[in-house]
């Protein structure tokens, strides 16, 4: 990656497939080169697709939720010899099913990879942007975060700690030059809820919103620098504003319907 380069310098995470895949695509529309990171065999084809952009992209396969490999990546970022101008924290993942039954060890990593590399690799890139006086954090959240998500419990606690800190990243650092937005997509089209074993549920099972959509959404409210974006469709972006005024008692009982199994059927 050139240090002479005019072009800014982007960070995604998660950037394989789904909504990470759209942010970095939506970056390189924009004259930006990129770091992009994700654990999986897809990221090939991801890098492809942007330096076929005419974006320079350096890969780096990770598993974030080692904190040495968050160091390996942060440590790619401050090899590249240039300012990092933006930082997308997309990578998660989900957990569905009741709480009783599903595997500890699988929300372990779930709060790992949401809330413990969020944290870590946040803490190295507001350290250099500080630093610098300039840059801006995009933090996916989710819709999840506005309220109790029953039979995906852990899932939704781990994305409200995800705006819980990005709102307060963001006040914290108002004066620093550095900007901070959530984005908070509604369901959308990933491999999110495969992964996730909620595919016989009412919410695996309904039409979700396209990652293109949500994306470029995130992008220009990152560079808008607006505190929180609700992504997807006007619906999805109405739910989410709904749930964040309804009481936690309320916005628990109607969550549970969504993701309880089976109910796909119902």
């Amino acid at each position: 990656m050139s240090e002479s380069s005019p072009r800014p310098l982007a960070l995604v995470t998660g950037a394989s497939s789904g909504i990470g895949r759209e942010l970095a695509k939506q970056f390189a529309q924009h004259g930006f080169d990129l770091i992009v990171a994700a654990e999986n065999v897809e990221l090939d084809d991801a890098v492809d697709e942007l330096r076929g952009m005419g974006a320079v992209v350096a890969p780096v396969s990770v598993d974030l939720t080692r904190r040495a490999d968050v160091e390996r990546l942060v440590a790619a970022v401050q090899g590249a010899g240039r300012p990092l101008d933006a930082a997308a924290i997309n990578a998660g993942v989900g957990v569905g099913g009741p709480f009783a039954d599903t595997d500890l060890e699988a929300e372990l990593r779930l709060v790992e990879l949401n809330c413990a590399s969020t944290v870590h690799l946040a803490k190295r890139v507001v350290q250099g942007m500080t630093a610098r006086g300039e840059g801006r954090i995009l933090v996916t959240s989710s819709v999840a975060s506005q309220a109790p998500q029953p039979f995906q419990a852990v899932y939704g606690a781990s994305k409200a700690f995800v705006q819980s800190f990005a709102l307060a990243l963001r006040e914290e650092l108002k004066d620093t030059g550095v900007t901070v937005t959530a984005l908070l997509p509604g369901p959308t089209e990933t491999e999110f809820f495969e992964r996730a074993g909620l595919e016989d549920t009412r919410v695996g099972a309904a039409e979700k919103d396209d990652p293109a959509q949500v994306a470029r959404q995130g992008f220009e409210g990152l560079m808008k620098g607006e505190a929180s974006v609700f992504g997807g469709s006007l619906t999805s972006r109405a739910m989410g504003r709904l749930a964040a005024v309804t009481p936690d008692s309320i916005g628990a009982k109607a969550t549970r319907p969504m993701a309880e199994p089976g109910s796909a059927e119902g």
